[in-house]
């Protein structure tokens, strides 16, 4: 056999996995969306299938107009921007830090104690955080949501950006010095603009982190006027019955807005992440 037809034969079999894996992956969005789309009595029958025989958009407009979901949106795009924004000034600040600091042995105290906070599961400060929001007088409050987001995201997302300033020389931070700009301006206008991609992954990875969170949203919210979208779909299971109708068309209202970013800033998430894992 040729080296040629090696190639060939590598290069269908990489397509064929490739694709098994997309339909695997797909597959369930898939299912969610075609049974959003069904009516009541195809959703129930005995054999599921993925043809329709009768579309609808009932379930969209039910979720939406009757149970309030624009608003449980607007709640989560107001949570997740502002965690979001706090966790990347936070995680920028503490990043350059441990990057450039890294030998002080405070700094080394605080990232080892960053470290240890990852390996703590989040059910295990479910009670401790809500008996502290209850004595702030949080609980259903956006703040008690940005507050625990912020917390829990601001470790990884620092670590992401410690490597990410490791990977800028710091030659490029003393040339600006010596022509006069301060620490600061140094970091806005000349370090920053560098680590766009990085950025952009940490700024990504903290909105999708706080707009897929469940359990904090459903334990520290219990009004419709300030429950987030993800503990939201839990209104359609009830104790005996299930509107499979609606809790599809939420869960694909709720997947869809993070797709589409991912899927148009993919490109940056990804130089994001590789920049982050190379130090220069």
């Amino acid at each position: 056999m040729t080296l040629i037809a090696r190639r060939r034969i590598g290069t269908t079999i990489t397509y064929v996995l490739m694709a098994f894996l997309l339909l695997f992956t797909l597959f369930p969005f898939l299912w969610m969306l075609l049974s959003a789309l069904k009516p009541a009595d195809e959703i129930r029958l005995r054999t599921p299938s993925f043809l329709i025989r009768h579309p609808t958009f009932d379930n969209f407009t039910r979720v939406l107009v009757d149970h309030h979901f624009l608003t449980f949106i607007k709640n989560s795009l107001i949570v997740s921007l502002v965690a979001c924004a706090f966790s990347l000034v936070i995680s920028l600040l503490a990043g350059y830090v441990f990057s450039r600091h890294y030998r002080r042995k405070l700094v080394q105290s605080t990232n080892f104690a960053m470290l240890i906070s990852q390996m703590v599961p989040p059910v295990l400060l479910l009670v401790p955080l809500y008996i502290t929001m209850r004595n702030l007088e949080l609980l259903d409050t956006y703040w008690a949501l940005i507050l625990a987001y912020t917390t829990f995201v601001i470790p990884l997302s620092t670590f992401m950006l410690s490597s990410a300033y490791d990977s800028i020389p710091a030659s490029l931070e003393e040339a600006a010095e010596i022509d006069g700009a301060g620490r600061m301006r140094t970091l806005i206008n000349v370090v920053i603009p560098v680590m766009i991609p990085s950025i952009v992954s940490v700024a990504l990875y903290s909105f999708i982190t706080a707009w897929n969170e469940f359990m904090f949203g459903y334990i520290f919210t219990s009004t419709d006027s300030m429950r987030t979208i993800t503990p939201a779909i839990m209104l359609f299971k009830g104790a005996n019955t299930v509107d499979w109708g609606g809790l599809m068309a939420s869960s694909v209202i709720a997947v869809l807005p993070v797709a589409v970013i991912f899927l148009f800033l993919q490109k940056l998430f990804m130089s994001g992440m590789m920049s982050g894992a190379v130090k220069g």
